[in-house]
């Protein structure tokens, strides 16, 4: 049986402060012309991805790369070619992007794209961009409920838009009553809101209409097929490159990763730092939250290791 080489491409997505992101229509010529997709091209052999990239992105946009940070690493297989794509995320380049070769360009918000048909290897992708860069934690059984509340009130005042309830000691009542109360908060905030909870979790998460569920690296190896879910975000806490692939293989859409740091929750657990916390998602297919210890000024530091962004918990007063 003919096996099939895998084409290597670089892949950008090149970020504005406002968050619109730019995307490129393939020109006639090229396979699924009139598609769009995000700009980049192929690693030529012996080329190093970002080299790639910056290359390409002056061939197809007159740009220069100033600013490139690794982000998730996708393979698709199309009819004609298997492709693995490197996407970076730009956030500085030179030069204002155009159409050299007389492709048609266009800016757009991940929550709302106007353009159409994309390329399918991105569907994933375009999920992916939903993220924001700050994933909270709560910490209620350990500063009480209330102070618990009020952080989480300004939390999401201050532009919070992804929190993750865990409050493994909470009675089912207490829980439900701090959970519905929190989500009250996020909808007034326009947030949402994941639910870290046992093998019940199906149940918590209808009762309380929250937005996805969170598991456990346990409960994650525990699992041999993805959460039934009918919609919503799947995350799971990972520690170590098995629990990184169970994940990736059963279809999460992101994972937290650590400690990075030494912290309060792990005390017996041996911190990752930065270096492996690197080598670890390097190449990897989903977002990942650097977890442990973290604060707002690590999230600079997190993107640049290859990050999606940061989760934080006992911080969540910096926001």
């Amino acid at each position: 049986m003919e096996t099939l080489s895998i084409v290597e491409v670089a892949a950008a997505v090149i970020v504005k402060p406002d968050g619109n992101f730019l995307l490129t229509c393939r020109p006639e010529g090229k396979p699924y012309a009139g598609y769009w997709e995000f700009p980049g091209g192929k690693v030529e052999a012996g080329e190093a991805p970002l080299h790639a990239l910056d290359r390409e992105l002056q061939e197809e946009l007159g740009i220069q790369l100033i600013k490139a940070e690794p982000w998730i690493t996708r393979t698709f297989t199309y009819p004609h070619a298997t492709v693995r794509l490197h996407f970076y995320r730009i956030t500085e380049w030179y030069g204002i992007p155009y159409g050299r070769e007389n492709q048609l360009l266009s800016w757009q918000l991940p929550c709302h794209i106007e353009v159409k048909p994309m390329l399918p290897a991105n569907t994933a992708v375009l999920r992916a961009l939903m993220l924001p860069p700050v994933y909270a934690i709560t910490h209620a059984a350990e500063i009480g409920v209330d102070a618990s509340l009020r952080q989480i009130r300004q939390a999401f005042q201050n532009g919070l838009q992804l929190l993750q309830i865990r409050e493994k000691t909470m009675d089912e009542s207490l829980f439900l009553s701090f959970s519905e109360q929190v989500i009250t908060l996020a909808r007034n905030a326009g947030a949402q809101v994941l639910i870290n909870t046992d093998t019940t979790f199906r149940h918590k998460m209808n009762a309380i209409n929250a937005d996805g569920i969170h598991l456990s690296s346990t409960q994650l190896m525990a699992l041999t097929a993805q959460p039934g879910l009918e919609c919503g975000w799947r995350s799971a806490s990972c520690h170590n490159a098995e629990e990184l692939y169970q994940a990736e293989v059963l279809g999460f859409d992101f994972v937290v990763l650590g400690p990075v740091y030494p912290t309060l929750s792990h005390t017996d657990t041996k911190p990752l730092g930065w270096q492996k916390f690197a080598a670890l998602i390097r190449n990897y297919s989903l977002p990942v939250y650097a977890l442990g210890g973290m604060s707002c000024n690590d999230l600079k530091t997190a993107q640049e290791m290859g990050a999606h962004g940061i989760a934080i918990m006992r911080r969540i007063t910096e926001l």
